[in-house]
C-alpha cells in the first residue's frame, strides 16, 4: 500500500520554473495588459471619421462612468475594483450585478447557469468543458477593463446561452510609442501572480504582447451524507463521506498581437495566444456505509491523486475594411483553437470493514479539442439614423475523449479494465446567418433581428459501437425597444429566443468512475434547451447617479440538468437529462452614485421566482421557490493617493431539480496607495468573516443528500504595480463589444 501511495505522489514542480522563465523572457519582448492589439486613435485616420455611437446608445465623452447601457446590453467597469486587480475573473464577476459565481467557479446569470462567456466578443475555449470553473477561478482579472452583461442578446450574437452572454472586455493601451507594465502580487499559502506587458503604438503599426504566471494553492473540506430508501424495509440506509482536498495549480500564458493599416480604409490584424495549466490534486476520502438498520456495512479510506496538464492555443486573423459613410464597414475573420488535456486520476481503496485486499485504480483521460471558425459582419448606416447589420459564421468542432482505465491489487499489478475504458468522438458543424435593423422613430428606437442556425452533429461512442446524429435547423428572432422619456430617463423592452446546447462530453453515455460510490455519465439523446426571454426596463441617469430597474421572465423547454439516481447499494449515478419545462421571473435593481465628495457606492439586488416541472424525478408535480441575492461596494477616496474599498455579496437559497442550495456570502476589503504616477501598492483581504461555502440539499422521496463544502477562501494579497513608457494618454472612448476603454486606470 505504501508503494501505491508513493506512486500517486509523483513528480515535483518543474513546470513552475519553466513558466517563470517564459514570463521573464516575454517581458523583454518589445510588444499593455491582456495582450490585445491596442486600438490606435482614430485621429490617425485622416480620410475617414471614427464610427459614431449606435442608435439608442448612451453617448460618452471623456472618461466613461462605471455603468454604461445600450439598447441590448449593460457594461460595468471593474477597473477600480481592488479585488479584480489582485484576484481571479471569478472574484471580479462576483461584484457584477446579475452574476453569481459559486465556490467551484460555476457561473450563473440571474440564477440560470446556462451562460456563454466571451473575451472581446469571441467565445473562448478556456471556458468550455470540465475545466471552465477552474479557468474562471484562476485566470487573472486585472486584464479585464469592463464586463458586458447581455441578458437578452440580439440576433447579431450566436443563439447559445439561454441565460445570456457575459463579454469580458480587455484593457487596451492608453499611450503613444512604447508602453508597458509589470505586476507582482503575493498571497498567503505561497500564492503568487506575476504579469508583464509591452506595447508599441505607431502611425500604421501596433504591436502588443504580455505574459502571465500564477501559482495557487487551495484546500477543501467536504462532508456529505447520502440516504437511500431500502424498499425491503421501508427505512433509509446512509452513506457518510468526509473528503479533505489539497490543490496546487500553475498557469502560464503568452499572447501577442499586431495591427497594420495597409491604407486609410484597411486594417489587418493578427493575434496568437498560448496557455499552459498544470493542475495537481491530492485528496483523502473517508467513507462509511450503513444498512437500513443502522449497522456498519462497509468502511474504507481512499487516497486520490489527479494530475492534469492542459495546453491551449489560438490563432486569429481579421480584415477590417471601411467604406464611405460613418460606420460603414466589413469585418472578416478566421479563428483556429486547439486544446490538449492530459489527465490521470489515481486512487487506492483501503477497506477497513469488512477486511479485504487493497484495490488500486487509475484512469487516464486524454481530451483533444479542435475548433475552427470563419465569420463576416457587414454594417451599413441608412437614412434617418437607421442601421443595417448582416453577417454569417461557420464553425467546425472536432473533439476526441479517450478514457483508459486500469485496476488491480497495486499499481505494478494493475491491468486494463474494459469497464473504465472508452473512446468517444464528437464532430459538429454550426452554420449561421443573421440580419438586424435598427431605426429611431421619434423618441422610440427599434432594433429587430433574425438569426438562422443549422447544427449538424455526429456522435460516435466507439467503445459501445453507438453512432448517433443530432441535426436541427432553427430560427431565432429578437426585438429590442427603447423609449426616451426625457434627458434623464428611458424605458426599454426586449424579447429573444435562445438555445442552450449540451457540452460535447455530455453526449458520452459511458459511465465514468468518480469514486466507489459515485459515477457520472452523459446522454446521447440530449436535446438543446429552448428559451423564450422577455424584459422590461427603466433607467434614470443624472450624474453622478445611475438607477436601473429590470423586470424579466423566462420560459424554458427541454431543460438540461443534472439528475442523480441510486444504482443500488448506496452507489449514485449522475447524468444529464432534459427534465421538461421551467419558468422564472424577477426584478433586478441597480444603483450607482456618490454619497459625499469622497464616498461612492454601487448596489444591486435581484429577487426572483422559479418553478420547475419535476415529474419523473421522484416528485408528484411542479416545485417552486422565491429567492433573492444582492451585492454592495463602498469606495472611499481617503486622500489623493489612498483608496479604500469594502465589498460584499449575498446569494440566497436557489432551487435545483431535486433539491436546493443554501444561502452564502462574502465580505472583502481592499486598500491601494499610489506612490507616484508609475508605482502603486495594493493590499486586499478576501472573505474576512469566513462565511463563504457551499451547502447543497437533495430531497426526494427516494434519495436524500446533505453536502457541506468549504474552501480556504480567506486570504490576503499584497501587490505592486509599475507602469512605464507611453506618451500623451489618449481617450480610448467607449466601444461596446470591441474592448473599449473607460474607467480609471488601475
Amino acid at each position: 500500500m505504501a508503494s501505491d501511495f508513493a506512486f500517486m505522489v509523483g513528480r515535483g514542480g518543474l513546470v513552475r520554473h519553466r513558466l517563470i522563465w517564459l514570463l521573464a523572457t516575454a517581458a523583454l519582448v518589445p510588444v499593455p495588459a491582456m495582450a490585445q492589439a491596442p486600438q490606435k486613435a482614430e485621429a490617425q485616420r485622416p480620410a475617414t471619421k471614427p464610427p459614431g455611437p449606435t442608435v439608442g446608445e448612451v453617448v460618452v465623452t471623456g472618461q466613461a462612468p462605471a455603468v454604461q447601457t445600450s439598447i441590448d446590453r449593460r457594461s460595468y467597469s471593474v477597473a477600480s475594483d481592488l479585488q479584480a486587480q489582485s484576484g481571479s475573473i471569478g472574484d471580479a464577476l462576483r461584484n457584477v450585478p446579475s452574476v453569481e459565481v459559486d465556490i467551484q467557479g460555476n457561473l450563473s446569470l440571474r440564477g440560470d447557469p446556462n451562460v456563454v462567456i466571451m473575451i472581446d466578443g469571441k467565445p473562448s475555449g478556456q471556458f468550455r468543458g470540465e475545466n471552465k470553473g477552474q479557468a474562471l477561478q484562476q485566470l487573472p482579472a486585472d486584464r479585464i477593463e469592463r464586463v458586458e452583461v447581455i441578458t437578452n442578446p440580439s440576433a447579431e450574437f450566436r443563439a447559445d446561452g439561454s441565460a445570456g452572454i457575459i463579454n469580458l472586455v480587455t484593457k487596451k493601451a492608453k499611450g503613444a510609442g512604447q508602453t508597458g507594465s509589470a505586476r507582482l502580487t503575493v498571497g498567503a499559502a505561497h500564492r503568487l501572480t506575476a504579469a508583464a506587458s509591452r506595447g508599441y503604438n505607431g502611425k500604421d503599426l501596433s504591436l502588443a504582447g504580455d505574459a502571465f504566471y500564477r501559482h495557487d494553492t487551495t484546500k477543501q473540506v467536504s462532508q456529505e451524507t447520502r440516504s437511500r430508501l431500502d424498499p425491503a424495509t421501508g427505512a433509509f440506509a446512509d452513506t457518510d463521506q468526509g473528503i479533505f482536498t489539497h490543490v496546487n495549480m500553475d498557469i502560464g500564458s503568452l499572447r501577442g498581437s499586431v495591427d497594420y493599416d495597409a491604407d486609410d480604409r484597411t486594417r489587418l490584424s493578427g493575434e496568437a495566444r498560448v496557455q499552459y495549466t498544470d493542475f495537481r490534486l491530492w485528496a483523502i476520502n473517508d467513507t462509511q456505509r450503513y444498512d437500513s438498520g443502522g449497522a456498519l456495512a462497509q468502511a474504507f479510506d481512499r487516497p486520490i491523486r489527479v494530475v492534469s496538464e492542459r495546453g491551449n492555443g489560438e490563432l486569429t486573423g481579421t480584415l477590417r475594411r471601411r467604406f464611405d459613410g460613418e460606420g460603414h464597414e466589413l469585418v472578416l475573420s478566421a479563428n483556429y483553437e486547439a486544446t490538449e488535456d492530459d489527465r490521470t486520476r489515481t486512487g487506492v481503496n483501503i477497506t477497513r470493514t469488512p477486511a479485504r485486499p487493497d484495490a488500486f485504480d487509475r484512469q487516464h483521460v486524454l481530451t483533444s479539442l479542435r475548433q475552427a471558425e470563419i465569420k463576416g459582419d457587414y454594417t451599413r448606416p441608412l437614412e434617418d439614423g437607421a442601421k443595417l447589420k448582416a453577417g454569417f459564421a461557420v464553425q467546425w468542432d472536432d473533439n476526441s475523449y479517450d478514457n483508459r482505465g486500469f485496476q488491480g491489487l497495486s499499481a505494478p499489478a494493475s491491468i486494463p479494465d474494459p469497464r473504465l475504458t472508452n473512446l468517444f468522438e464528437f464532430r459538429q458543424q454550426l452554420s449561421a446567418a443573421y440580419v438586424t435593423y435598427e431605426r429611431p422613430l421619434g423618441a422610440v428606437t427599434v432594433l429587430a433581428g433574425l438569426r438562422l442556425e443549422d447544427a449538424r452533429l455526429d456522435l460516435d461512442q466507439v467503445t459501445l459501437g453507438q453512432k448517433d446524429e443530432n441535426d436541427y435547423f432553427r430560427a431565432y428572432p429578437s426585438l429590442h425597444l427603447s423609449w426616451k422619456l426625457n434627458d434623464a430617463q428611458q424605458l426599454t423592452a426586449s424579447y429573444s429566443h435562445r438555445v442552450q446546447r449540451p457540452q460535447p462530453d455530455e453526449f458520452n453515455g459511458f459511465r465514468f468512475l468518480l469514486d466507489p460510490v459515485s459515477f457520472r455519465a452523459g446522454n446521447a439523446q440530449l436535446k438543446p434547451q429552448q428559451t423564450h426571454s422577455y424584459e422590461l426596463g427603466w433607467q434614470y441617469r443624472k450624474s453622478p447617479t445611475v438607477l436601473l430597474a429590470t423586470a424579466y421572465y423566462r420560459e424554458n423547454f427541454d431543460v438540461i440538468s443534472d439528475v442523480i439516481r441510486d444504482l443500488g447499494g448506496g452507489v449514485f449515478l449522475t447524468t444529464r437529462e432534459n427534465i421538461s419545462e421551467s419558468r422564472s421571473g424577477g426584478l433586478e435593481l441597480v444603483a450607482n452614485g456618490r454619497l459625499t465628495k469622497t464616498l461612492t457606492y454601487n448596489l444591486s439586488a435581484n429577487g426572483y421566482w422559479t418553478e420547475l416541472d419535476t415529474l419523473g424525478l421522484g416528485f408528484s408535480g411542479k416545485r417552486s421557490a422565491t429567492t433573492a441575492s444582492g451585492r454592495a461596494n463602498l469606495n472611499w477616496q481617503v486622500a489623493a493617493n489612498d483608496f479604500v474599498q469594502v465589498s460584499g455579496f449575498l446569494n440566497s437559497k436557489r432551487l435545483t431539480p431535486q433539491g436546493y442550495t443554501k444561502p452564502t456570502g462574502m465580505l472583502n476589503l481592499g486598500y491601494r496607495h499610489k506612490v507616484n504616477d508609475r508605482l502603486s501598492v495594493l493590499v486586499t483581504a478576501q472573505d474576512v468573516l469566513g462565511t463563504y461555502g457551499e451547502r447543497q440539499v437533495l430531497d426526494t422521496p427516494l434519495l436524500k443528500t446533505r453536502l457541506k463544502r468549504d474552501w480556504d477562501t480567506r486570504s490576503m494579497w499584497v501587490g505592486v504595480v509599475w507602469t512605464f513608457g507611453g506618451g500623451k494618454t489618449r481617450d480610448p472612448g467607449f466601444d461596446f463589444g470591441q474592448g473599449g476603454g473607460g474607467g480609471p486606470p488601475p
